[in-house]
């Protein structure tokens, strides 16, 4: 028989990731915070709901975490669903957890505002509404303002 195991989840993080090594490589615990909205059909109330996952994250993927995402920061994974088994030292129980191995991370949701942007040096720096250099290969985009829309040059416009 075959099978499928692909997961797509959206959310934002609970914590500023957990980075570790193993070995010799970097690792990254994260926990998305995935929320559901709608309005009750009975009473007219809006209803909420969320669910909490948790993603593990490999070397670059841990790398790129630990740059640029904060507790709060929209994030997008795709990945694969991983269970982990072991017995508790303390209980002698065996336990499992499922949690998500991730092998894409991306950017979720509008670009934060420059006066709301973190200022811990290890995350990404505010952007800029002048135009920027081309990105190195692991830096986000440079983004335009509280516009959403990526810093270009007038110039370069079509029209």
């Amino acid at each position: 028989m075959a099978s499928y195991n692909k997961v797509i989840i959206a959310g934002n993080l609970t914590r500023d990731p957990d980075i570790r090594t193993a070995g010799s490589a970097k690792v990254a615990d994260i926990r998305l915070a995935i929320s559901e909205a709608w309005r009750d059909k009975a009473s007219g109330q809006r209803r909420e709901v969320t669910c909490f996952v948790d993603v593990v994250a490999w070397e670059r993927l841990a790398e790129f975490c630990q740059q640029y995402f904060f507790k709060g920061k929209g994030m997008l994974v795709e990945g694969r669903l991983q269970l982990d088994e072991w017995t508790d030292k303390q209980t002698n129980e065996k336990r499992s957890k499922l949690r998500v191995r991730a092998d894409r991370i991306m950017f979720w949701g509008a670009p934060p505002r420059q006066d709301d942007a973190p200022a811990t040096p290890q995350r990404a720096p505010a952007a800029s509404s002048a135009p920027s250099a081309p990105a190195a290969k692991d830096e986000p985009p440079a983004f335009d303002d509280d516009s959403g829309n990526l810093a270009q040059d007038d110039e370069d416009l079509p029209f």
